[in-house]
């Protein structure tokens, strides 16, 4: 059960987890397919590929591998149109707004790890007025999830072991970071997941279909930090 775990700080993964980022991605991957004449794709078919990144979204829109002569410039494009409308509709998912709202008022120790550049991640995050803790990066180590060294480097930087963290994420890679980091690993079914894809078989220690399901659980991390900041 999630509430005999050891939670002093929660950590998530950035996009499909965290913060529902889909609708700015299908937007600039339809933008690029109206660039090379394309009708728009439906976004439920968007969705599923947000999590693999730009290079699998080129594909998806225009059917370009990544040694096709013009993938690099396609992606370039879709990024640009990204980055210019970053956090247009993009929204933290509810209900875990209004839960991390409350938890960064009373100083919960949190963060993110992702694999999304920070040239994208730190402009979305000041739009959605977020503040975590530790924010690690694609780019800020020489290794990326699912390799664990991201997830430890934020519980460093919390101050905090790793195996007193819990991490959540909507990918087989975050879970394989996580377990791999000795953290509790929280696999979520509500973000970018894949048709083929069945998110309870990943190696997680705990799943929530949705994501009032998860916010259902955090009181009991409240309660676990209560108690060990409790005088002994």
């Amino acid at each position: 059960m999630l509430g005999t775990l050891p939670a002093r700080a929660l950590l998530f993964d950035l996009d499909g987890t965290l913060v529902d980022t889909a609708p700015d991605l299908a937007n600039a991957t339809n933008a690029l397919r109206a660039q090379h004449g394309l009708a728009p794709l439906p976004f439920a078919t968007i969705r599923r590929q947000v999590s693999n990144g730009g290079s699998a979204l080129v594909t998806l829109a225009l059917g370009f591998d990544v040694d096709h002569p013009h993938h690099g410039a396609a992606r370039t494009f879709l990024l640009n149109a990204y980055e210019q409308a970053i956090a247009t509709h993009s929204r933290v998912f509810s209900p875990l707004d209004t839960w991390l709202n409350r938890w960064q008022r009373n100083s919960g120790l949190w963060g993110i790890v992702t694999n999304k550049p920070r040239r994208y991640t730190e402009p979305l995050l000041k739009a959605l007025a977020l503040e975590p803790g530790a924010l690690l990066c694609a780019d800020d180590l020489s290794v990326k999830k699912p390799s664990p060294e991201p997830l430890w480097e934020a519980a460093r930087r919390l101050n905090i072991a790793p195996h007193e963290c819990w991490y959540v994420g909507d990918h087989l890679r975050d879970m394989q970071a996580a377990k791999a980091a000795g953290m509790t690993a929280v696999a979520v079914g509500y973000g970018y997941i894949s048709e083929e894809d069945d998110y309870r078989q990943w190696p997680a220690d705990v799943w929530f279909s949705d994501c009032a399901a998860l916010v259902a659980a955090l009181p009991s991390m409240e309660s676990s930090l209560r108690q060990s900041d409790s005088p002994r």
